[in-house]
């Protein structure tokens, strides 16, 4: 497998999604991510499970700032944190979140909805134990599940949020890590668990096509001041220049022949 720090990828014209195909050709695949959900290619599953997860606060450790993004990590020795059900064929860990956003309110998410971009997307990424590790459920068609959660801005924030957000200034530029216990990620579902699944990839090099993507149709309700917040993160390290941290999303792809489903009518 190609290593994504091997060759420097970004968000700019220079180094940004356009230009990752010459070094990660799998990103010119055809289950690629994130692809437009339009109602009127989408189709109703009825033997679609509904989805679980049961997460151990516990098992939350840090939080980073990458260059590319916000991220909390959690342990995934064991199945401590898992995902299960919906279209899944067995049990999944958590092993990080992360979010994309924009530069202003009214775009920032990766997957588009009917036409809509939202302010914000959030990603939280599970793999397959059946595999011996992480690096290997990424060679797999079945070895990893995203489970995807819109950020929409509005007058009635979510006040979840509030406990990542916080420790944005302890991380404000690349490389800095802080500690980030007792942590239960399923505080940011929203009260609907409908979605929409479909098999498609990572939407970061290399692009990997081994993701089975849970995107719940609610969104989670932030407000402008918490999307701000995210884009007070600086790209570059301490002692450089600062840059904001925004628009850290991968445009849409090519659907191609590959069937969106949807857990509700």
């Amino acid at each position: 497998m190609i290593n994504p720090s091997y060759y420097p990828w970004g968000y700019d014209s220079d180094n940004g999604p356009d230009q990752w195909h010459k070094n990660y050709p799998t990103a010119k695949g055809r289950h690629q991510s994130p692809i437009e959900i339009n109602n009127k290619e989408v189709h109703y599953d009825s033997s679609l499970l509904p989805w679980f997860a049961s997460y151990d606060p516990g098992a939350a450790k840090t939080i980073l700032n990458n260059g590319k993004t916000c991220r909390v990590v959690f342990d995934d020795s064991f199945d401590r944190s898992v995902l299960r059900g919906g279209p899944l064929p067995g049990v999944f860990r958590l092993r990080q979140l992360h979010f994309h956003w924009g530069s202003s309110d009214d775009h920032g998410s990766e997957h588009v909805v009917n036409g809509v971009r939202y302010a914000g997307e959030l990603h939280m990424l599970h793999w397959n134990p059946k595999y011996s590790n992480y690096l290997d459920a990424r060679r797999r068609t079945d070895g990893v599940a995203v489970l995807a959660i819109f950020l929409q801005v509005g007058e009635t924030p979510k006040p979840e949020m509030k406990r990542i957000l916080e420790e944005i200034n302890a991380i404000k530029t690349k490389g800095k890590e802080a500690p980030f216990p007792n942590f239960d990620p399923s505080i940011l579902f929203p009260k609907s668990h409908d979605y929409w699944t479909y098999h498609g990839s990572f939407t970061t090099p290399p692009c990997e096509e081994c993701v089975t993507w849970i995107i719940l149709r609610e969104p989670i309700i932030v407000s402008s001041d918490q999307m701000a917040k995210l884009r007070s993160l600086s790209k570059n390290a301490e002692n450089e220049p600062d840059h904001p941290l925004v628009d850290n999303w991968r445009p849409t792809q090519p659907r191609y022949f590959r069937m969106v489903s949807a857990s509700f009518l």
